[in-house]
C-alpha cells in the first residue's frame, strides 16, 4: 500500500478495504499491516487490539455515513425532501464500497459477526436508531398530530431502506436502493394526502 499518511491512518485504510471485503473474522492482523505497508507493532502503538481496530473502523464507517448524509441534506428544504436525503445518503455510501466489490452495508456486515454485547455493536446500533430518529423528526412536521402513525411510518421507511441495502449487497449494485426511494416517495404522497384530508 503506497498511499501516504499516518500509521494510523494507513492501517484503518487497509483495515476498512479488508475487513470489508473479506470479513472482519478472516481477515488477520499480519494481512492488515501487510496491506497497510507497516511493521506489526505499529500495529499494537495504535490500537491495543485487534477488537479495538475493528471498533475504529466501525466508527470511522459511521462517520462517513454521518459526512454523507450531511452533504445529502444541504440541499434538502422540505420534510419529504430531507427524509430522501436519508435514502441518498446510502446510495453515497453505497458508492464509496464499490472499489472493493459491494457487499452491503459494511456496519451489518461487521455486526453479525461481532458476539452479542461487543460494544463495537453499539456503534452500528447508535446508526441505524439514527436513521430511524431522523424519520421520525421529519415525518412529525408532516403529520404533527398523530405520533402513532408517525412512529409506523417511521418504522416502515426504515425497513424499506435497510431491507432495500441488505439485498442491494447481495444484487452488488445499488438499484435496489434506487428503488427503495422511489417506494418512500409513494409513501410520502399518500401520508402526506391522508394528513391534508385530516
Amino acid at each position: 500500500m503506497t498511499d501516504a499518511g499516518t500509521a494510523r491512518e494507513r492501517l484503518l485504510r487497509a483495515a476498512a478495504e479488508l475487513f470489508y471485503a473479506h470479513g472482519v473474522g478472516a481477515t488477520g492482523i499480519d494481512t492488515i499491516t501487510a496491506r497497510a505497508g507497516v511493521a506489526k507493532m505499529s500495529l499494537y502503538n495504535n490500537f491495543a487490539s485487534k477488537a479495538d481496530l475493528v471498533q475504529a473502523y466501525l466508527q470511522n464507517r459511521l462517520d462517513e455515513w454521518q459526512q454523507r448524509l450531511t452533504e445529502a441534506l444541504r440541499s434538502a428544504t422540505t420534510p419529504e425532501e430531507r427524509i430522501l436525503a436519508v435514502f441518498d445518503s446510502y446510495v453515497g455510501y453505497a458508492g464509496l464500497a464499490y472499489e472493493w466489490g459491494f457487499r452491503g452495508c459494511g456496519l451489518f456486515n461487521a455486526a453479525a459477526e461481532l458476539s452479542v454485547g461487543d460494544p463495537a455493536r453499539d456503534i452500528v446500533s447508535f446508526q441505524k436508531e439514527e436513521v430511524e430518529r431522523l424519520f421520525r423528526r421529519y415525518l412529525q412536521e408532516i403529520v404533527p398530530d398523530d405520533m402513532d402513525r408517525v412512529n409506523e411510518a417511521a418504522e416502515h421507511l426504515s425497513f424499506v431502506l435497510e431491507g432495500a441495502m441488505a439485498r442491494a449487497g447481495l444484487d452488488g449494485h445499488d438499484a435496489r436502493l434506487k428503488r427503495a426511494r422511489r417506494i418512500a416517495v409513494s409513501l410520502l404522497k399518500g401520508l402526506k394526502s391522508r394528513a391534508t384530508r385530516g
